[in-house]
């Protein structure tokens, strides 16, 4: 396994297993703060919108030209697109699940509420499957991204892991619900995360060691498509949902400033060689 492989391992794992900072929020807390997790979706969403538009896409354009650029940036749009119609929509538990919870535990609807576990158990599962595959695509973009330069595969790593802190809360707050187990909730929402470096691992033995300049530049487009549509498409609904239409909104721009001054600052300070 040589050195390229190992660093986009090492980013993937630091992407996926950002699952289980999600599950802590759970596991230590009985009810997480939803605000919290909605401004930082928001802000994860800046992350990822500056990293597709402002690099990869940008990038691709200036390298390959305006029209090959798009293509292959709305092709990645276009594949994730009917991809995500196969993938469960990860969900969290609202306030009235947990006062349901509170209930239960005074010795009101037990009946019921074995039922509605059962429902929430089920419901976990299928979100950790859903969330394993969003997280397998995502661990094929962070080694294409490593392929170009540590720089890109940094930034995409940061933002992957920010945006799965929330997802590790969507599989670990149902399964604890459910379960009452804090080690079944921090340990289905850890493996979740795992298929970020499957997806490294499988990807790097599947593509070809050396591709030309031009199809690189295509597939970090398609991927900057891909991260485009994952954004829009969950991160802001479920920041508008849990942190207000403005709050989230401040929350994304302020990402995509912090990823901008990022980008700058990483160019200038590794060697032109890495930067590639």
């Amino acid at each position: 396994m040589d050195s390229q492989v190992l660093v986009a391992l090492g980013l993937s794992l630091v992407g996926g297993l950002s699952t289980s900072l999600g599950a802590l929020f759970v596991v230590i807390n009985q009810a997480p703060n939803l605000k919290l997790l909605g401004l930082l979706q928001g802000f994860a969403a800046g992350l990822m919108l500056s990293i597709s538009f402002l690099d990869l896409a940008h990038n691709a354009i200036n390298s390959i030209g305006f029209l090959k650029g798009n293509i292959w940036f709305f092709s990645g749009v276009l594949f994730f697109a009917f991809i995500v119609n196969f993938i469960p929509e990860p969900t969290l538990l609202s306030s009235n699940d947990v006062s349901t919870q509170q209930k239960d535990e005074d010795g009101s609807g037990k009946d019921m509420m074995k039922k509605h576990r059962r429902q929430v158990l089920f419901s976990g599962i299928i979100t950790a499957i859903g969330i394993s595959l969003h997280n397998f695509p995502e661990g094929m973009a962070v080694f294409l991204g490593s392929i170009k330069g540590i720089r890109v595969g940094v930034n995409l790593a940061l933002a992957i892991a920010l945006h799965n802190i929330p997802e590790g809360v969507a599989v670990a707050l149902p399964v604890y619900f459910a379960t009452q187990s804090k080690w079944q909730a921090f340990k289905l929402a850890t493996y979740s995360g795992f298929a970020e470096p499957l997806g490294v691992i499988i990807v790097a033995y599947l593509f070809p060691r050396s591709l030309s300049p031009e199809i690189l530049e295509g597939l970090l487009a398609s991927v900057g498509g891909v991260m485009a549509f994952l954004t829009l498409h969950e991160m802001l609904p479920l920041a508008f949902d849990y942190a207000g239409q403005k709050q989230a909104v401040k929350a994304v721009f302020l990402g995509m400033a912090f990823m901008s001054a990022s980008l700058y600052f990483l160019q200038i300070s590794l060697p032109e060689e890495i930067n590639l």
